[in-house]
């Protein structure tokens, strides 16, 4: 299986457009970052606020090279809000974070260039 984020992999397999409708990204604004020493690599945990509709949620997130605890608050981040949560080391993580690879392999954070409300969902 070829690397996630290898730039050069050709496309995964495709699927059906209900496959697409089952993964639900959202948009949240980061209300605190904090350390996370504890984990394997480098990561903040995040507490992140999706709106009424999913709540505040908490993510791991390796993205300590990029960037730091203070420039994370208030940012908005897109996140897949429904994957089964997942414990990482003693932090549960209740949401994937999503990023892109850049050149060096540190992840670039998604989000909206125009603030979007809370809940937001991708289409």
């Amino acid at each position: 299986m070829p690397l996630l984020h290898d730039p050069q992999a050709s496309p995964a397999s495709p699927i059906g457009f209900e496959n697409f409708l089952a993964i639900d990204i959202r948009v949240g604004t980061i209300l605190a970052a904090d350390p996370f020493p504890e984990a394997r690599k480098p990561a903040f945990k995040l507490k992140i606020d999706f709106g009424p509709g999913v709540g505040v949620k908490r993510s791991s997130a390796q993205i300590t090279r990029l960037y730091t605890l203070e420039s994370l608050v208030g940012r908005q981040v897109a996140a897949v809000v429904n994957f089964p949560p997942r414990q990482i080391g003693t932090f549960m993580s209740e949401v994937l974070t999503l990023g892109l690879a850049d050149e060096n392999g540190d992840v670039v954070l998604m989000g909206p260039d125009r603030a979007v409300p809370n809940g937001a969902r991708l289409f």
